[in-house]
């Protein structure tokens, strides 16, 4: 039996100054120590934790945190993107990828939507750089069950556009999470946000996974900075060219001897991703000291 005096689990949901946490022995309901405002730490979805008298005590160390919404400790994000309604945003699923690979969560693709559209331009792009990517057809169980074993035993966030079909997925994945779905809205080309917060449900076939609110009206700074000098490392593909440009401070946007441009004429680096990263490089320039604090 489980000591009510102390226990330890991983927050399931936070919801109103509640915290659901789940143990060997059982779902629990506590509150945090006001300690942890005091130190600027709240806890959040998939954090470890000890509960002492129904209150959380102490924060296991986090291998990795988003903030917004707030997630603890995953091992992937699985990016959920359409062929169509809406249509891919590539700059959008690029700096979202960047933040992931920021935070060493490994990003996976699941691209739905499939009989409505094409999408082995999205898949070529993603695969070529070393990025796991399916593709959902609803008639086949094999690619259902893929989905699953990618999911097995591993704390998981699925993302992506609103309207991309992330809860119908979820809910092909594991029938007993009757996740609610929205309706695509015809006015805004994009879907309703169905999913309020950040919650973790634990999968029949083993794991964990957070449906998250659409990132289409999110900024990635809500999520994470990351400096201009760092953006190089968060592209994977970048990673065996950039020693070999003719500037050690090269920034990989236009300078002449640079490596990774050659890889982009070269078609060894996508050039969607170049542009991209391209971007992503004038927006951190012009980000202010206070904003990188």
């Amino acid at each position: 039996m489980v000591s009510f005096d102390k226990f330890s689990g991983i927050i399931m949901k936070c919801l109103g100054g509640l915290y659901t946490v789940e143990s060997p022995d059982g779902i629990f309901e506590c509150r945090a120590r006001g300690v942890f405002r005091n130190k600027g730490i709240s806890p959040a979805v998939g954090d470890n934790v000890t509960v002492k008298n129904g209150v959380i005590s102490a924060i296991e160390v986090r291998k990795n945190f988003l903030i917004r919404p707030p997630l603890a400790n995953l091992d992937q994000i699985i990016f959920i993107v359409s062929t169509v309604s809406p249509v891919p945003n590539f700059l959008i699923l690029d700096k979202f990828i960047a933040i992931a690979e920021y935070k060493k969560i490994e990003p996976v693709m699941i691209i739905t939507k499939t009989d409505l559209g094409d999408g082995s331009s999205i898949r070529d792009i993603y695969s070529s750089i070393g990025i796991k990517v399916m593709e959902i057809d609803y008639s086949k169980n094999d690619s259902i069950q893929a989905v699953r074993e990618t999911l097995r035993g591993r704390i998981s966030a699925f993302t992506g556009n609103s309207g991309a079909g992330k809860s119908t997925l979820l809910n092909a994945v594991d029938s007993s999470l009757n996740i609610p779905t929205g309706e695509i809205s015809r006015k805004l080309g994009r879907g309703k946000h169905t999913t309020r917060h950040a919650e973790l449900y634990k999968l029949k076939d083993g794991g964990y996974i957070a449906d998250t609110p659409g990132f289409s009206t999110f900024e990635t700074n809500r999520y994470d900075i990351i400096r201009k000098d760092e953006l190089a490392d968060c592209f994977r593909e970048f990673t065996e060219f950039t020693e070999n440009c003719r500037f050690r401070d090269c920034s990989h946007t236009c300078e002449k001897g640079c490596a990774v441009i050659q890889a982009v004429h070269n078609g060894k680096i996508p050039k969607k991703r170049h542009e991209s990263y391209c971007v992503m490089y004038d927006e951190a320039k012009q980000l202010k000291e206070w904003e990188l604090k």
